[in-house]
Order: C-alpha cells, then structure tokens, then sequence
C-alpha cells in the first residue's frame, strides 16, 4: 500500500471526499493503490512519498503545469516576489503589467480582473455579464466549475451537466429559486443551440462556452453563437481555462474565430501558482465597479509574477508547437498499438488534451487495468494525456513502448475474459461519486 495510500486512509477522516479535487481522488484512478501524494515534483516527474519516481504520462497536475513541475524560470520570477513580499497594504506593480500584457495579446480586450481558481474566475465573469446584460438566465455549453450558477442546471433536470465532462453532479445545497437559470446546449450542435435560444429569448443575458476541448468548432455552430448573442443583446463570455495558452500563445478563440465580450483564464496561465485572470471589452468589464466583487487574496504578487514569466516563456520557446507534436506523437500510439493488439478505442481531443477511451461493457476495468499496469512500469497514466514543455520525445518513446506491452497483456486479459482477475483492488470510479 505505501505511505501514500496510509496517508489517504487518515484522509478520508479528516477531509469530506478525502480531497480537495475531484479529479484528484485515487478512486479516480486506481483505487487502494494509486500513490495520492507527492514528496517532490521536478520537470514531467514525480517521487511519492515512498521515494518512488514516475514519469507523469497523465494529467499534470490537471492541466495547470503546461510548462513541467518546479520550472526553473517560474520559479526564479516568485522566489524573487516571495522574498520583496508577497503580500501588503499597498498593490502590486505586476496586476498592470501583467493586464497591459493580456490586452496586448488579445486586443479585443480593453480592462482585466483576477482571481486565483478558474472555477471563481468563471463566476465573476458571469456575474459582470449579467450585471451588464440585465438579464439573468445562462445558456451554457462544457464544465465550469463548482459554483451555484453552474450546478443549478442540474435542479432543472439532474442528468443536464452529464455528457459536460462530469457525470452525476449533484445540485444537493444550491438554492431551489436557481432552477430555470442556467441551460446546457451542446458543443457543434448549432440546431439544438438555436431552438434552446428561442425558447428562452426574452431572459437570456449570458452565453458560456469553452472556446474547444475535443473538436474543432464548425462555422455553423460559431456563426449561430455570435449572432444570436448580438440579436439578443447577451454577453459572450469565453471559457479558456483548459484550452488557453495550448494551441496559440493567448486564447484559442483567437483562432477559431470566436469573438467573445469575456475570456477566462486559469491553469496553464501561471505553471501551478494559482492565478485567473477575466478579461474583457471596456464597456462590459467596466461594470464590475457597479457590483461587488473583492477578494484579499486576489492581490497576492505571487499569481501575477508566475502568470507573467509563464505567458513569456510560452512565447518566447513556441510552447504550443511543442505540445501540439507531443500530443501527436501519443494519439498515433494509441491507435498503433489498439490496431496491432485488436483493441476497440475511440482517441479524441485537440493534441495538447488528448484522450481515448476503451470501446467495451467493461471499459472501466479495463482503464483500471491500463493504469494499474502502467504504475507497475513506472507510468502515472490513465485514459488521458495532457503534454507539458518538459515532455520530450524520449518520455514518449518510453511511455509508447510501455502502452505497447499494456495494450498486449489487456488484450490476452479481455481474450481470457478474465481482466477483473488481474485487478489487484477494485474498478476506479467515473463521475462525481460519495465516498463511504
């Protein structure tokens, strides 16, 4: 079991769903052996508390690491802010310069706020939008977050957030009068998008989407979401906090054509230092003076000068090529190795948030196969593989040679029918699910 697995036993005592992230939980992953902690994290691995090391083939630390643990750069810029203060009475100069850098980048947007989680990052901008729209009902399209707006889709119909990347969320806590506030559509389904509009035309202030996570939008669904936003008068709000800083240095709407009146970033912005940033048209941020939003620890110095040093290096090494080839390079492995072995997998997402899923009635057991036997090759890895700058091709040639051999053995498994007999604890969980 390890220290870790012991450690994740006092846990679950302590803490209500022994983590602080879902998508963290070792149920996640490979329930009862799954190493829950770390003791150092450095470039794209990771030794657990056990002095274990492992190559993070995963999620790097969900996505938020796009540069690689401990990044000598990043960590320079805030042991430099740590050592000035990180905190006082007074601001710091990096919220200016690093909201004159944002602008610039995006020269659609005039005025910038903070925050230091993505899932706050999003309420903020939805609560800017619907103070200036004057209306209150979301339209909504991919995962947001935790927060009331959100969830409260799920009062209304409690399956509504399912197919928007986490199953099973439950609205247990939000108030009841939220029903009705916020609507799902669906990504690239301009149709459903339209009839949903209509029907809900007179109170709709918001439209939410992410600007990508699997495919690339069609000029259909696109053309649909910013004419009926001007039509209606509601604002566009863009969700960048997986898809930023990935395929382009800046947002992803700057490519795919989407022009929004508020973009949200979080994650990749600042290497694991918590930073979010909302960025907006003047006329529309502008009226976040007329409602309250205030936080202290939102002026911390620490997320702008990690945020600031990220955006730089991101620029300046072409960091979005680079997880763009590595990404590649996985998702061809994957379907080498799926055709070589007779394997069912579907492989989705754009290349720097790759993932594939087994095409089987038992494709829970068989991730849980696949992760339990990659931890035995010293592999953190599942059903998904986000790249960082640290990943280099000889990691990938690696963690390929190792799928290779699992792919093989999972095959042989599924042949026997006898893959539940090679588990050597219980099927790892999907969706949002109570801990007993």
């Amino acid at each position: 079991m390890g220290k870790s697995q012991e450690l994740y036993k006092k846990a679950k005592k302590f803490i209500p769903g022994g983590t602080q992230l879902l998508s963290k939980r070792p149920e996640m992953f490979l329930p009862e052996l799954w190493p829950a902690y770390y003791k150092k994290a450095k470039g794209c691995e990771i030794w657990d508390l056990d002095g274990r090391k492992y190559v993070d083939m995963s999620y790097m630390g969900l996505g938020a690491c796009i540069l690689g643990y401990a990044d000598n750069d990043i960590n320079k810029a805030v042991q430099k802010t740590i050592t000035n203060g990180n905190m006082a009475t007074l601001n710091c100069p990096q919220e200016v310069e690093l909201a004159e850098l944002l602008c610039k980048i995006h020269p659609w947007a005039k005025m910038v706020r903070y925050a230091r989680t993505g899932g706050e990052a999003m309420s903020i901008a939805v609560r800017i939008a619907r103070a200036k729209a004057g209306k209150d009902v979301v339209l909504f399209c991919g995962y947001h977050g935790w927060h009331d707006w959100y969830i409260s889709a799920n009062i209304f119909n409690k399956r509504s957030l399912d197919g928007h990347l986490l199953p099973g969320l439950s609205p247990l806590g939000v108030p009841e009068h939220l029903k009705g506030s916020s609507y799902p559509f669906y990504y690239n389904d301009a149709q459903g998008f339209l009839k949903l509009a209509k029907r809900y035309r007179k109170n709709i202030g918001v439209i939410v989407l992410e600007s990508i996570r699997n495919n690339y939008p069609t000029d259909e669904f696109i053309d649909a979401i910013k004419n009926t936003a001007r039509k209606i008068n509601a604002v566009l709000v863009v969700d960048e906090i997986s898809a930023g800083w990935r395929l382009n240095s800046g947002g992803a709407h700057l490519i795919l054509g989407i022009e929004p009146d508020i973009a949200v970033f979080g994650k990749g912005l600042s290497n694991g230092f918590a930073m979010a940033a909302i960025i907006g048209k003047k006329e529309v941020m502008n009226v976040a003076q007329d409602t309250f939003i205030s936080s202290t620890y939102w002026t911390e110095a620490i997320g702008p000068a990690a945020a600031l040093a990220t955006i730089n290096k991101i620029k300046s090494m072409n960091v979005p090529g680079h997880l763009v080839n590595m990404g590649k390079l996985v998702q061809k492995g994957w379907r080498d190795a799926a055709d070589k072995y007779g394997l069912d997998i579907e492989v989705g997402g754009i290349y720097p948030l790759s993932h594939f899923s087994f095409n089987d009635s038992d494709a829970l057991g068989l991730k849980t196969l696949f992760t339990q036997i990659m931890l035995e090759k010293g592999f953190l890895a599942t059903a998904a593989f986000y790249p960082s700058y640290a990943h280099k091709k000889h990691h990938i040639e690696k963690y390929l040679k190792a799928v290779d051999e699992a792919f093989n053995f999972i095959s042989k498994a599924v042949k026997q029918g006898r893959v539940k007999k090679y588990l050597d604890g219980p099927v790892c969980h999907s969706g949002f699910k109570r801990l007993t």
